[in-house]
């Protein structure tokens, strides 16, 4: 089922991105080589709750850990664990916070160390295609407009949209309705209404876009063993268009 929210229940997902939003402008100074995955996974969890927040992932469908840290050739769903960062690699960093019952999910990028130029211009393309979708996210459209902006712009960059993972409703629980697939064609899809607030999250690849389950049943990595980028905001469309909650300074 969609929900429609108020402004008032936007606001609130908007506190509640606020303090995600902080957690990854502190990221940006804390994560650097010999860190392991753990560490940045308690920094985040300490911080959310420091807030007065929850870990909303903590116990979704068993998951264990305030985070996803997913390094490299992992698309998504990483566990935090012994990892030990090393300079040049590419790590993403999701969470979910729930601030009074109002969710906000966001993951970014971030290089560790200095970034080589493959990594570099993946997650600037990346980054992009996530706000190339955000402009498509406004009540009339449909969802394939926001998937079709973002596969031609990465695919004309010569990179790769994953399709297993995909964007979604959210808020009063995590994952809801309406599905937000980061393919697809311009005018085809469920019709965008004000209201509605869902996720963006375009993973990108350098290689071609299948993937592959490790053991633990969560941890996806491209199946070709190339490099995998992710940049995610929760949104809002409104009757100015999109806004997103999740905004960073």
């Amino acid at each position: 089922m969609i929900t429609l929210k108020s402004e008032r229940e936007i606001q609130a997902m908007e506190e509640s991105g606020a303090i995600l939003a902080g957690i990854h402008e502190e990221l940006r100074g804390f994560i650097k080589p010999g860190l392991t995955t753990m560490e940045i996974n308690n920094f985040v969890q300490a911080r959310i709750e420091a807030a007065g927040a929850i870990c909303e992932q903590i116990g979704f469908e068993g998951y264990e850990y305030a985070t996803c840290t997913s390094v490299n050739d992992e698309i998504c769903h990483g566990f935090p664990g012994k990892y030990v960062l090393k300079d040049g690699d590419l790590i993403k960093v999701d969470t979910v916070v729930n601030y009074n019952g109002a969710m906000s999910d966001s993951c970014w990028s971030y290089a560790v160390g200095e970034a080589t130029p493959v990594v570099k211009h993946l997650m600037e393309v990346t980054e992009k295609a996530l706000y190339l979708g955000i402009e498509q996210a406004k009540a009339g459209n449909r969802v394939g407009d926001i998937g079709h902006a973002i596969q031609t712009y990465v695919e004309s960059e010569g990179f790769s949209v994953v399709r297993e993972f995909i964007g979604h409703g959210i808020g009063p629980t995590m994952h809801e309705s309406p599905s937000i697939p980061h393919y697809g064609d311009a005018g085809k899809g469920l019709r965008l209404k004000e209201g509605m607030t869902i996720t963006i999250e375009p993973m990108v690849n350098t290689g071609a876009w299948k993937s592959k389950m490790d053991d633990n049943g969560w941890t996806a990595r491209t199946k070709d063993g190339g490099l995998s980028c992710q940049f995610e905001h929760t949104i809002a469309i409104t009757k100015e268009g999109a806004r997103v909650l999740t905004q960073q300074k």
